[in-house]
């Protein structure tokens, strides 16, 4: 295979790599593209210390032929439990020595790594099942949808909501028209539940023995390691995560995205408490527009309809929108983490996070659960394992998961564009998206952006004073388009975008 992105060239795929293979591939058991259902996938995982693991027990059912972590110590728990499996720090050497025998790969890495660990994977011919967020920018969910459509995997996002049944009737009500026409949407979560709006560390420390800051570093600009971002709290650094927007969003607004079948937004708007340089905001709140859109139901022998625009609207660290009129004294709207209100014409569609307990709020105060046609696949198993039927399917008659790649990329767009806007609001203007060019048409060459880097807070003589310092003002467009596709660390790469 040709080497784009190995630290020993890919070479353990050469003569002696083969001979160490004791696993015997897909083609071997079941025939060239699919495997029988009784037959049992070969399955490696990279990042198993936290929700990898979690995915992991539900897939245990599989071979679980190899397990990959930058941190041992972090690790260990699923080392132990998985103690068949091979072990290794780097992924590429991990793809190495088991490509030929895997059938699929699970990343679970954090959110700046998923793109480049997943990509190569699907590049290999492997099916993929990567947690949320699905990737760290716009330019990576795309990457990914049309790997996938190029090389035809069985692909699965990690929100376990969508294979719900609360998403299925959100979904159903929605195109059965049981609030009317929905033109506004609010949502919000109870998240973040690490820290954010945090100062960047003044110095780094000793990187534990168990821990290669490198790897787990990847494709982003190093930085010296601080055990404020490691293990789990990276999901509030802009480096590695996408803060309580892109770890939530995922779970919450799933079932607006495809209840209401929307596709790019044409606006995006942001703000926050204090915008730092590294760390993403305390609290966050997002606008995105979406415009008219002509939509076919399906179950409806392809009747064609068109929705409206709609204003999607989120909210974080604890901030929520107002209860709409009617709402019953005392109920909680947060269910599992968070709350959506779909606005309609004919009443408000509220459900949880996850998509959980929908129900309806008419305008007269009642509150219904109505029957509407089921045209939604119910998934029997767990999200995983939903994943793995597809995996042993043909690719000419699969059945595609809840959250494939071709739908989960274009969500993901939607989600890290919320980042997107955050992170430009001191542009203090709503900004024009055009989707398929996958930039920003209203950003002017003059434009400049300047952040801070830290707030210098203090009490002196009894009242709180700043001493703010801040970035070198840059050019705007120049910001955008760094945020939007990333500049790899070399010598971490992706293939290229198909066309």
């Amino acid at each position: 295979m040709e080497n784009k992105f190995s630290r020993r060239s890919f070479l353990a795929t050469s003569a002696t790599a083969a001979a160490a293979v004791t696993i015997l591939p897909s083609n071997v058991i079941a025939g060239m593209g699919h495997k029988a259902p009784s037959d049992k996938l070969n399955i490696a995982a990279v990042g198993v210390g936290g929700m990898g693991h979690a995915n992991l027990k539900n897939l245990k059912s599989e071979n679980i032929v190899g397990l990959c972590d930058v941190d041992w110590k972090y690790a260990d728990g699923c080392f132990k439990e998985f103690s068949g499996a091979k072990k290794y720090k780097d992924w590429r050497v991990m793809y190495d020595e088991l490509g030929k025998s895997i059938d699929g790969v699970l990343v679970a890495t954090a959110d700046h790594t998923h793109c480049i660990v997943a990509a190569h994977a699907i590049e290999m011919g492997k099916s993929v099942y990567v947690q949320k967020p699905l990737t760290h920018t716009v330019y990576e969910s795309r990457l990914l949808t049309k790997l996938a459509a190029k090389y035809n995997v069985a692909t699965q996002m990690g929100n376990q909501g969508s294979s719900g049944e609360g998403v299925n009737l959100t979904c159903e009500w929605l195109a059965n028209g049981e609030i009317g026409e929905v033109t506004k949407v609010e949502a919000f979560t109870d998240r973040p539940i690490w820290p954010q709006g945090l100062n960047t560390p003044s110095q780094g420390q000793w990187v534990p023995e168990t821990l290669d800051w490198d790897l787990f570093t990847g494709p982003a600009k190093m930085r010296p390691y601080n055990e404020i971002y490691h293990p789990w709290n990276w999901r509030g650094w802009w480096a590695y995560g996408t803060g309580a927007l892109g770890d939530m969003a995922c779970h919450i607004l799933h079932p607006v995205f495809v209840g209401l079948e929307l596709g790019y937004p044409t606006k995006a708007q942001g703000n926050s408490t204090l915008l730092l340089q590294d760390c993403a905001p305390t609290a966050q709140s997002v606008k995105l527009t979406f415009p008219t859109r002509s939509v076919k139901r399906q179950w409806k022998g392809s009747k064609k309809a068109v929705l409206p625009q709609v204003e999607v609207s989120w909210f974080d660290g604890g901030i929520k929108p107002m209860l709409p009129a009617g709402w019953p004294a005392g109920k909680d709207p947060n269910d599992q983490g968070g709350c959506v209100f779909f606005h309609g014409t004919k009443g408000i569609l509220v459900c949880g996070c996850y998509g959980v307990n929908p129900w309806i709020l008419r305008p007269d105060g009642t509150v219904a659960k109505p029957e509407a046609p089921k045209f939604r696949r119910r998934v029997e198993t767990s999200h995983e394992m939903d994943w793995v039927r597809a995996a042993k399917e043909s690719p000419e008659s699969r059945i595609q998961t809840a959250s494939n790649f071709s739908e989960a990329g274009p969500f993901n767009e939607m989600v890290v564009m919320g980042v997107l806007a955050v992170r430009l609001q001191t542009l203090n203007k709503e900004l024009l998206w055009d989707g398929p060019s996958m930039k920003f048409t209203n950003i002017t060459d003059d434009e400049k952006i300047k952040i801070i880097v830290e707030d210098k807070f203090k009490i002196h003589d009894g009242h709180p004073t700043f001493d703010r310092s801040y970035t070198d003002p840059v050019p705007a467009t120049e910001f955008a388009a760094e945020l939007i596709k990333h500049t790899y660390r070399k010598p971490w790469s992706l293939p290229e975008m198909p066309a």
